[in-house]
């Protein structure tokens, strides 16, 4: 209702009072419909076969394609080393800094002497010996420190790596209070899985040994 003026009441266009209750029924109308509809999306997949697991008393098994934090690998020479050359492409190309080297330099073990010269046969040479060659010096890893709680697991530094020697582990089950718990000495996780006989994708999680 509004007043004119000549100061009688009038009944304002397109509001009366059958509008205004139409229109309040039509909205009820509407949310009741939008109530019905979302009932019945989630009645839908209420009975549906679930696609999750109730952990921890269920696990996943197939983790062949999961990228869980990366490991070292192994060399084919031996175990208790990894295939890294120490080039640092992985340290330098990482987005996020969170991989840390720490390595040393040692002299290159001398391989293993030759057979004995039959007799005579140094006589015959003349008795020339070759000079001693200078031993060459080589950088030997003391840890390979991941700061998980920093990775964003982007891949950069398993696909810049020249050597293949890291790649991403399956390890999903990861907890830990405080962010010591992930920085992980994947030098030694790596041996750490060997004696238990295992790959580093099933080690346990934990701090920097």
């Amino acid at each position: 209702m509004v007043t004119g003026s000549d100061g009688r009441e009038q009944v304002e266009s397109g509001k009366g009072p059958s509008t205004g209750l139409f229109g309040e029924i039509r909205k009820a109308l509407e949310g009741l419909w939008s109530l019905v509809v979302g009932l019945g999306v989630t009645g839908n997949q209420f009975y549906r076969p679930a696609v999750t697991v109730h952990y921890p008393r269920q696990t996943v098994e197939n983790l062949d394609t999961y990228r869980g934090p990366v490991e070292l690998v192994p060399s084919d020479k031996d175990p208790d080393t990894s295939r890294c050359i120490l080039c640092g492409m992985c340290a330098q190309t990482c987005p996020s800094g969170c991989i840390e080297i720490e390595s040393h330099q040692e002299e290159e073990p001398e391989p293993p002497e030759a057979k004995p010269a039959p007799a005579g046969a140094d006589a015959a040479a003349g008795e020339k010996k070759a000079p001693p060659k200078k031993k060459k010096k080589i950088k030997v890893m003391d840890k390979y420190l991941l700061k998980f709680h920093l990775c964003s697991l982007c891949g950069q530094c398993v696909q810049v790596c020249p050597v293949n020697a890291l790649r991403f582990s399956h390890e999903v089950y990861l907890a830990g209070t405080s962010r010591s718990d992930f920085e992980f000495d994947l030098l030694a996780r790596m041996r750490a899985a060997r004696r238990s006989g295992g790959t580093g994708s099933k080690q346990a999680g934990g701090g920097s040994a």
